[in-house]
């Protein structure tokens, strides 16, 4: 069997999705929705907090992963039409088919709360999953390779298999499954048309290459510059709304006490869905753990102070783990009972595609995102925000008095 018939004989199975209409997998395929770790994706909301913004942001983890899947095969049969059936083989297409489906299934709850704690990544707990019971077995039923499978997700595994890393590249990129799933996803649950793409003309732009994944003509660059543009406008709107990152920053302070005191372990964070991991905080014994209930609660801190972070001026932020100690700092400058200090992690723009009949990448083609358009975009999100459980502002004087909280 070759890739394309890999890609269309078989798929008997259909599932509704409310994004992308009936959605076909193969039996196999659809043995591992019923999986428990799969099952475990249905009780992750994809936002987390978001809905104390959003009320209709309630999608979960799972529904994504099957928008991902879908939008994999749909882009697999483009890119084996065009050329691609040369370098993919059978069990190659059925692995990537697998590793999207299951590319979020290390994923942990309440969505980035806990991806800066100390803790392994997500895709390296997906790839133990799939490596395991019965998700090796089942894979394998598929007609994928469990090992390869796990290792298109896993990019930390070296390789030089030039099938895998075209995978890795597709699954990971400008224009990838992921991206363009939660980029539609997520504004249409939010109720917001940031993220809206046109996925239908943007696979009709791709053009395959062994080598880098995908290329694009010039007629396809106004889909990445509205790539760039929704993901930057769904950082500003949805994911980086102050209230969001507010419940963020209060899960992320509890855990990160907890993990310090030991009172809990990051074998304890593993595997855990919403409503369990309020449960451990519920169940263990610490005084910060409060935060987690208050957050269930929809009784979030108010946001005291934001200035745009400097990479000079605030490098002694970047340290998750000692961030309590400014936090202490500024509380006793600012006479404030309790301080959170929320640094969202570094975002990336990616824009790296090679424009083909322009015969350059991305970055210097005729797009309006040239130079450092991407990199100024990126550095006005970043921005720092102090949380207080009283709604008071504080002084920029106390914000600039670095050398009694910042410089420690």
């Amino acid at each position: 069997m070759n890739s394309l018939s890999a890609l269309t004989s078989g798929y008997t199975e259909p599932v509704r999705d409310a994004l992308w209409g009936h959605i076909y997998l193969t039996p196999q395929l659809s043995a591992l929705l019923a999986s428990p770790p799969f099952m475990r994706l249905f009780r992750i909301f994809q936002l987390g907090p978001a809905y104390c913004v959003y009320p209709g942001a309630t999608h979960t983890r799972a529904s994504h992963s099957i928008g991902v899947y879908h939008l994999s095969r749909r882009l697999l049969i483009e890119l084996a039409e065009r050329g691609a059936g040369g370098w993919m083989s059978a069990g190659g297409v059925r692995s990537f088919l697998c590793a999207a489906l299951l590319h979020d299934l290390g994923h942990f709850p309440y969505t980035h709360s806990l991806k800066e704690l100390p803790l392994d990544s997500h895709e390296t707990l997906t790839a133990r999953l799939i490596a395991d019971e019965p998700l090796k077995s089942l894979v394998a039923l598929c007609g994928a390779d469990p090992e390869f499978t796990s290792a298109i997700v896993d990019i930390s595994v070296d390789s030089d298999d030039g099938e895998l890393l075209f995978y890795r590249r597709l699954l990971s990129g400008v224009l990838d499954p992921d991206k363009l799933d939660y980029l539609n996803r997520d504004a249409r649950y939010c109720g917001v048309p940031y993220g809206a793409q046109d996925v239908d003309f943007i696979f009709s732009r791709l053009l395959p290459h062994k080598d880098r994944g995908v290329d694009i003509d010039s007629r396809g660059i106004p889909s990445v510059e509205s790539v760039l543009f929704s993901k930057y406008l769904m950082y500003r709107t949805v994911y980086w709304h102050r209230q969001v990152r507010s419940a963020t920053a209060m899960i992320k302070k509890a855990l990160l006490s907890g993990l310090r005191d030991r009172i809990i372990s990051g074998e304890d964070l593993y595997g855990l869905d919403d409503q369990s991991l309020f449960r451990l905080m519920e169940e263990k014994k610490h005084p910060l753990f409060r935060l987690a209930g208050e957050v269930k609660n929809g009784k979030l801190y108010f946001e005291a102070a934001a200035f745009l972070f400097d990479e000079n001026a605030h490098a002694g932020l970047l340290d998750i783990t000692n961030r309590h100690l400014y936090e202490r700092a500024l509380a006793a400058e600012a006479a404030v009972d309790d301080i959170i200090i929320d640094l969202p992690e570094p975002v990336s723009l990616e824009s790296s595609l090679y424009v083909r009949d322009e015969e350059c990448f991305f970055g210097q083609s005729t797009s309006a995102f040239r130079g450092n358009a991407v990199t100024d975009f990126v550095k006005s999100l970043r921005v720092v925000r102090i949380f207080s459980p009283v709604g008071v502002k504080i002084p920029e004087a106390v914000l600039h008095n670095s050398e009694k909280w910042l410089h420690l």
